[in-house]
């Protein structure tokens, strides 16, 4: 045998054939045990999501597929292959609990590789981390303080307080949603179209806008919008920033990229050109040419070959023209997640055109479909995908599932909306008794409204339930109180959080001090505490009142002196003790004073987790989840909007009427592309149901105080007759048992064995009882409740649709009864409508209720 270095020259110089591993073989078996963990668990397009690592993708993440694992997995990929540093990764969400959870399964994957990610959060925090960065190129300091609405609120009423403008016919918190939707485009007050600056203030709306952000420089504050807007000022006005930030990151990733606005895609367009030369631009306002569709503050770009298409999202409206061009290179590795039929944000300026657009504006891209759906059973994602489907804007897809058919999704007609609450509790209980978790059991609402009927249904039943959005922790005057102190002690320039406390406890500091203060202020253009060392030195104010502005002073002093000595957990006790404003609560004897001070404690034990004062105030003004009560067993009831991203096994969509849903005012104010955000608003309630879809409409409803006749929804008839059912409303027992709308789960004499004891099983057994053990039926006479088989009258069906009807029967209560009701109390028929009582009550007022909820007093 010739060894291999002795071959003849001849067989030395042949070309080596390229060699892949052959399947099945050694090298392909052992190549595949050493993938990484995190690929192993994806599918073929998530892996393709994740490993495609150059130039711009756009990930088609349909709901429940995945989308989460993909971005933490290619996150994981991305430095795993060393192609980044953790430092390098730039990763925005939009809220806290995403990018936290983000951060954890990155740990799970990584380890400690997470806590060298600096850039991965909100919007909104990495704008701010950015911004205070280079807060002095943008008339700031570093330690700005990040106003909340409320704040906003107070500062503007000082501003039309100073124009002599009527709040009440000019409202602040117009001016406010005003202000807010200027920023979410992009506008500065300069460019601002002048019909919109007009619409407020007979005229002023936009000299409002441009003292408001000249108040915030000399406060040394910020609202959440100037986050990006001063970010993109700070990025266009200083072009050697824009490219240290351009050269730091090598990716970018972008979730929820449906629900961006355009400040956001300003931000993110900005961020994701390559490195490049800029000069100073100059804008000027004016109509957009007729190669650009309008939209809001987008720099206008040359027409490079190479660079992402320069024109901006097409929305209504004006577009500023930039008179120097810069030269943008090709784009960078942007990963953009998101699904354009989940978009249902356009309420608050999220531009679905974002997402449409992604290939225009980066030429070249990939989009990735995922469409395999990990959460919802067959019938309930072929229900939503037809209803979607109706829709325009989209760039289309399919959900599927490997898992079962499951069951229909059905559709429920009522009589009104008490009835339509009495079958949802109805079937909520015997959801309950089959043994579902109560937690697993979600009403999602199209208008928050429709929400009284239910909690007032649940409290019947003694059905423990939450309503998801309601208020928060850090949103109690008590906590407000104490953050206004800590604010202050962190930025002295914070008018309106020393305002706020400067006489709480009270100090003998009133309104006519404040006003003296805020003159001076105003006069000199410098904060109110300096304003307030300058009048205690003179004799503007009484003795008594100056002395109490310097020792308000004197502990701000020395409580800031405190700051870099003592934890800052310390330090708030300390100025919760010293402030006087503890043992004000310790002296009140409110009912609720007790609470107030244990809110202050768990204030104080909240504190432990930052490193510091100003990164917890930070955390406070960005947190927006909902505090507490996750882990009790109860019925989340939420609107649709609230729901987004969650997940729950058995869903019910109540409300499914014309002007109710789709939304009538969404119809006028936005026409089609109105109704396509509702149709989306549909699919999004659909899709978060993992076994059971139960949607519901009633004939009439109450809107307002007025009962109003409805028809059904137009979505119903866009859902495919193959994947939904339709079933009568459990919730017509009051109408005449098993004759009205289906058998009630009271008519069964065996069942009446059971130590059931909600109220409205003790109510049902009573009626049983007055009635001799029987029923009514439609017309009103009685029946065995054994004999049902017997009947031969049913719900009307018209060609597969259920119309809801009236009810014959008579009431045996008359004009005048003293009668009582298990909640409203004691009360006097004053109108008998069949088994409809209008009944005054002595506490409760008038109310309407079925006779066979109230027993003769």
């Amino acid at each position: 045998m010739t060894e291999p270095n002795k071959l003849p020259p001849s067989d030395l110089s042949r070309d080596v054939p390229s060699h892949q591993p052959a399947a099945g073989g050694i090298a392909a078996r052992a190549r595949a045990s050493a993938a990484p963990q995190y690929l192993s668990a994806l599918n073929p397009e998530q892996r393709e999501a994740v490993e495609t690592l150059d130039g711009p993708v756009l990930v088609l993440a349909g709901a429940g597929t995945g989308k989460t694992r993909v971005l933490t997995s290619r996150i994981a990929h991305i430095l795993s292959t060393g192609r980044a540093r953790p430092h390098e990764i730039l990763s925005v969400t939009f809220t806290n609990k995403a990018a936290r959870e983000m951060k954890h399964r990155l740990g799970q994957m990584l380890g400690q590789a997470v806590e060298g990610m600096p850039w991965l959060g909100t919007f909104h925090s990495i704008g701010g981390r950015i911004l205070r960065y280079h807060a002095e190129l943008v008339q700031l300091k570093s330690n700005f303080t990040v106003l909340d609405v409320d704040d906003q609120i107070r500062l503007l009423k000082q501003l039309l307080q100073a124009e002599n403008i009527d709040d009440k016919r000019w409202p602040a918190r117009m001016l406010a949603g005003l202000i807010d939707g200027w920023k979410n485009r992009g506008l500065t007050p300069s460019q601002v179209p002048a019909g919109e600056a007009a619409v407020f203030g007979n005229g002023k709306g936009g000299k409002l806008y441009a003292s408001y952000q000249e108040r915030l420089k000399i406060l040394n504050a910020a609202d959440f919008g100037d986050l990006l807007l001063e970010n993109i000022r700070l990025f266009r006005e200083h072009p050697d920033v824009l490219r240290q930030y351009q050269q730091r990151f090598k990716y970018i990733l972008v979730d929820e990229y449906q629900d961006t606005n355009v400040a956001q895609y300003l931000w993110l367009r900005l961020l994701a050109q390559a490195p490049s030369s800029f000069t100073s631009p100059r804008s000027s306002r004016g109509e957009a040419d007729a190669h650009s569709a309008s939209g809001e503050g987008l720099i206008s770009s040359s027409s490079h070959e190479d660079a992402p298409h320069p024109t901006p999202l097409p929305a209504s409206g004006e577009r500023e023209k930039v008179q120097s061009i810069p030269v943008i290179a090709a784009p960078k590795n942007i990963c953009c997640v998101g699904d354009d039929d989940q978009s249902i944000y356009g309420w608050r300026g999220a531009e679905v055109d974002n997402i449409l657009r992604f290939e225009h504006d980066f030429p070249g891209a990939k989009v990735i479909r995922l469409e395999r759906n990990y959460r919802s059973t067959g019938h309930i994602l072929a229900a939503a995908s037809h209803l979607i489907a109706y829709n325009e804007g989209r760039l289309g897809k399919t959900l599927r599932t490997e898992d079962e058919d499951g069951e229909k999704v059905t559709v429920t007609g009522a009589w009104d909306s008490e009835e339509e609450a009495r079958g949802i509790g109805e079937e909520i209980e015997q959801l309950q008794r089959a043994g579902q978790k109560l937690n697993e059991i979600a009403i999602l609402v199209r208008a928050s409204f429709q929400m009284r009927e239910f909690e007032d249904r649940f409290v019947t039943l003694g059905l423990p339930y939450r309503v998801i959005g309601g208020p928060r922790f850090y949103e109690r005057a008590e906590i407000r109180d104490a953050l206004a102190y800590l604010r202050v002690i962190n930025s002295p320039a914070d008018d309106l959080a020393f305002e706020r406390i400067v006489n709480v406890p009270k100090r003998g500091l009133g309104d006519a001090t404040v006003q003296m203060l805020h003159d001076v202020a105003r006069r000199r253009r410098i904060p109110l505490t300096e304003a307030a060392r300058a009048v205690i030195e003179t004799d503007e104010l009484k003795p008594k009142a100056r002395g109490s502005l310097r020792d308000v002073m004197t502990n701000f002093d020395r409580w800031r002196a405190q700051r870099d000595i003592v934890p800052h957990t310390q330090l708030a006790e300390i100025v919760l003790d010293e402030s006087g404003y503890t043992e004000m609560w310790q002296k009140d004897r409110s009912a609720d004073a007790a609470g107030r001070l244990d809110n202050l404690k768990e204030l104080v034990r909240s504190m432990e987790e930052f490193e510091n004062l100003q990164g917890f105030l930070e955390h406070i003004s960005l947190v927006m989840d909902r505090e507490g009560g996750a882990d009790d067993d109860a019925v989340s009831l939420m609107t649709l909007h609230s729901a987004k991203g969650l997940e729950f096994d058995n869903v019910f969509l109540p409300g499914w009427e014309e002007g109710l849903f789709p939304s009538q005012r969404t119809l006028d104010e936005q026409g089609r592309a109105g109704l396509e955000e509702e149709r989306r608003l549909a699919h999004v309630g659909i899709t978060r149901a993992r076994k059971r879809a139960m949607l519901y409409f009633a004939t009439n409803r109450r809107i307002h105080g007025s009962w109003t006749t409805t028809i059904p929804s137009r979505f119903l008839d866009e859902l495919p007759t193959a994947n939904v059912e339709i079933t009568e409303s459990k919730g017509g027992s009051g109408w005449g048992g098993a004759g009205g709308y289906g058998a009630s789960r009271f008519d069964n004499v065996e069942s009446f064995g059971s130590t059931y004891t909600t109220p409205g099983w003790q109510r049902a057994q009573a009626n049983r009882a007055r009635s001799g053990g029987k029923g009514f039926d439609e017309t009103g006479a009685r029946y065995d409740s054994g004999s049902r088989g017997s009947f031969s009258r049913k719900a009307t069906v018209i060609e597969g649709e259920l119309i809801a009807k009236s009810t014959g029967t008579n009431s045996e209560f008359s004009l005048g009864d003293r009668v009582f009701h298990q909640k409203f109390g004691y009360g006097n028929v004053a109108r008998v409508d069949g088994n409809k009582l209008t009944i005054a009550f002595e506490k409760a007022g008038e109310k309407k209720v079925v006779d066979s909820f109230v027993t003769k007093a």
